[in-house]
């Protein structure tokens, strides 16, 4: 990619070195490769064990992209659930994603809106969590982001691939831990964030509501409340701002 391209000519001048950026990308994501290797492997043996031929497990994934909501649907479809109610728990699960494309949206200034529309296509549990955690070290460069988000998303179809050809034999996940994994690294990347001021009483609210909401309703509904209980606790303890007032003659 030639470095011609003026949104790269400034990354260079801010210090973010193309081949530095690609490969701060690839140790990122190395770790996030090793947790959704088996949870793929489950999503192409678990399609395929519902009927899915190869192809259409594969589609699957491609399309929507979200392991979680894509076992979800197949589960319920496997036990002969309406498809309004597939529908409404895909949407219930996956609802986080606005909230993570209006976080990570303020950071992505310099990308055109057809290259935001493909980093919010990408944006995913784990890239959500990188890219924050970019952000608060500096910048998030184009070259960073979709190398990350590109190289994840290709792993996520290999895996979906490789699982829906020769998974079958997994039957039982929970047995092997293989549905925690994912949740499992996504909690620790998420705790690489606690020195931030307000981040234990926004978890605390966002578990308290999750939780509440799982005991009264039940899943899928509690993760996207949590979260917005998490939010809403935000909005209400933010200081507020001083209101600054004019003085005649003069611009304060």
């Amino acid at each position: 990619m030639s470095t011609a391209d003026p949104s790269f000519a400034r990354d260079e001048k801010r210090g973010s070195e193309p081949a530095s950026e690609i490969s701060a990308a690839m140790r990122d994501v190395l770790p996030v490769i090793l947790a959704i290797f088996p949870f793929g492997l489950l999503a192409g043996a678990v399609s395929v064990g519902a009927g899915m031929s190869v192809l259409e497990a594969v589609g699957l994934s491609a399309s929507v992209y979200a392991g979680a909501s894509q076992l979800a649907a197949i589960e319920m479809q496997s036990h002969g659930v309406p498809l309004w109610s597939v529908l409404v728990t895909v949407f219930a699960l996956n609802f986080r994603h606005v909230l993570y494309s209006a976080a990570v949206g303020r950071h992505l200034t310099r990308f055109s809106g057809l290259q935001k529309a493909l980093a919010f296509f990408l944006l995913v549990d784990p890239t959500f969590g990188a890219a924050e955690s970019r952000a608060a070290r500096g910048q998030i460069t184009k070259r960073y982001y979709f190398v990350y988000g590109l190289v994840l998303y290709g792993v996520w179809l290999v895996t979906t691939l490789v699982g829906a050809v020769f998974g079958s034999a997994i039957e039982n996940p929970a047995a092997y831990g293989i549905d925690f994994i994912l949740p499992a690294y996504f909690l620790a990347l998420l705790m690489t964030f606690r020195h931030r001021g307000g981040f234990y009483p926004v978890a605390l609210a966002s578990l308290a509501s999750s939780t509440l909401v799982y005991l009264l309703l039940g899943p899928p509904w509690h993760v996207t409340i949590g979260a917005l209980g998490g939010i809403a606790y935000a909005a209400l303890a933010a200081p507020s701002r001083p209101t600054v007032e004019r003085t005649e003659g003069m611009d304060v």
